[in-house]
């Protein structure tokens, strides 16, 4: 099931480049800190800096810090459709060394860890979710009364706030009159689009935070990010491929619904980051990914492809070791039976389950044109799933499976019974991958996947002689699952270009 498919600038400061090496694994924790934006230290801070004017403000919370254990990933979409960070990790620890996830030791490793967030007062928690309050926090940027009030510096308080707590090495006073919100660029690298130039890793979440001051944005499609939060202390960078177009990259040595590369803490005038072939591989892989999704997802209008977009809160999990793709849309609710499942996946039939994914992308020895072209190949499987749907997909993952386990790892078997939605469904796939892939490198058409038994060299054919892919597409309804099916659908809908589609068919034996 794994395995269904083959295959302008800113100038350079070394001062806005994160501080630290990236890591993979678990992050290690350090020694607990005070928090200084608790109510309590607050309301001392602004005693001492401001003794004659405190008694004017009745500090109370603003936000709270809070963990909460989903059970499960029902729970978990629950609480990310709150529209809050979720963060694996306490937020009052010093980080002894960065990593890609946290798994609280206490508990089981396959069960999903806490998971950290600040969240307004007033907050209201879902009902059946288990959750623990931390701390009652006072951030004056979230407070209108204090925010309309010039009289008190509040970055002053929150200065000594850090003092009083023991963290003033972590403040750096400002040396500009206004607030610094962190900003800056993520870019990439492909050699052989745009002459090698960098370009923005579009639509990906930036996250930075010191203790429980937390800010999030979206790169718009060029890179480029601003805080709404301004920050004085070195805040901790992370990027997190939950991508604003509706898509996850997911997948760390542990299974999380969207992967997060930690960069390590930067100045709050905000980091750049430049990726490409030399740098972090895991950093790499995911930037590719997302940006080959970004630029597909941003394709299907009707003035382009004209063709529907993936489902919404698409899974793509990512596999370095692994060779091939599949798009088996598990999480949106295609099904294979329990016994497959058993066969196939063995001991990792509970983590499938439980996060379940709907693609699955194999990198392994993949430069970005090679991540980019079976991208597309997958998520044009998803745009196919979101016309046909599961009565259509089940038949068609089921063939697929059996395949791999009755002919020796074989996906796509020697066609015969039952194989009428993977013809279908490969011959799509493959042929937007080529003509996807043309359209960014331009040179020949590429002819993937003609050396298999299904043809895809049809549509290729018909869309040089004219044929839109909307056109094409349109014909791939939940009802044509097989070759005869689709000539009479093509026929059915453009009567005009009969003899072309009797011609084609016969002359590739179909």
């Amino acid at each position: 099931m794994l395995g269904a498919c083959e295959r302008e600038e800113r100038p350079g400061d070394a001062s806005r480049t994160p501080d630290q090496n990236l890591y993979h694994g678990m992050i290690q924790l350090g020694e607990k800190l005070e928090d200084p934006y608790t109510v309590e230290n607050m309301k001392e801070a602004l005693a001492k800096v401001y003794p004659t004017k405190a008694g004017r403000y009745d500090i109370t919370a603003t936000d709270l810090y809070v963990r909460f254990l989903p059970k499960d990933d029902t729970q978990l979409q629950r609480l990310k459709a709150k529209d809050i960070y979720l963060m694996d990790h306490p937020m009052d620890y010093s980080i002894a060394r960065e990593g890609d996830y946290y798994q609280d030791p206490d508990l089981e490793e396959e069960s999903i860890t806490w998971q950290y967030a600040v969240v307004p007062q007033g907050f209201v928690f879902p009902d059946g979710i288990h959750y623990e309050l931390l701390d009652e926090c006072y951030i004056a940027e979230h407070d209108p009364v204090t925010r309309a009030d010039t009289d008190i510096d509040w970055a002053r308080v929150e200065e000594e706030a850090f003092r009083l707590t023991g963290n003033q090495d972590l403040w750096i006073p400002s040396t500009k009159a206004e607030a610094i919100f962190p900003e800056g660029r993520i870019t990439i690298e492909d050699p052989l689009f745009s002459g090698g130039k960098p370009f923005g890793v579009a639509g990906v979440k930036v996250v930075c935070n010191v203790f429980v001051k937390i800010a999030s944005c979206y790169t718009n499609r060029d890179g480029y990010y601003k805080m709404d939060k301004s920050f004085n202390g070195n805040p901790r960078y992370r990027l997190v491929f939950q991508n604003e177009k509706g898509f996850n990259i997911g997948f760390n040595w542990i299974i999380i619904p969207a992967s997060v590369s930690t960069l390590g803490k930067g100045g709050p005038e905000g980091i750049d980051m430049h990726v490409d072939t030399e740098s972090d591989a895991s950093l790499f892989r995911r930037c590719a990914v997302n940006n080959a999704a970004y630029d597909y997802y941003s394709r299907c209008t009707e003035t382009d492809l004209d063709i529907p977009q993936p489902p919404t809160d698409l899974r793509i999990w990512i596999f370095p070791g692994l060779t091939s793709s599949s798009a088996s849309m598990l999480h949106h609710g295609a099904f294979l039976s329990h016994t497959l499942i058993q066969t196939y996946l063995g001991a990792y039939v509970f983590l499938v389950k439980l996060f379940a994914p709907d693609i699955t992308l194999g990198t392994k020895e993949q430069d970005y044109e090679g991540i980019y072209s079976i991208t597309m190949h997958e998520l044009s499987h998803a745009s196919h799933y979101a016309q046909v749907g599961d009565g259509f997909w089940n038949p068609y993952i089921d063939y697929v499976i059996k395949s791999i386990v009755t002919q020796g790892g074989d996906p796509y078997g020697s066609g015969g019974d039952g194989s009428g939605c993977c013809e279908l469904g490969e011959m799509w796939g493959y042929f937007m991958q080529a003509t996807l892939y043309k359209d960014r490198y331009g040179g020949n058409l590429p002819t993937y996947g003609n050396r298999f038994w299904f043809k895809p060299d049809i549509f290729t054919y018909l869309y040089q002689r004219g044929m839109s892919r909307g056109e094409i597409f349109r014909a791939l309804h939940a009802d044509v699952t097989s070759m005869e099916d689709l000539l009479e659908e093509l026929i059915n809908l453009y009567p005009e270009r009969e003899k072309t589609f009797r011609d084609t068919f016969r002359s590739y034996g179909k």
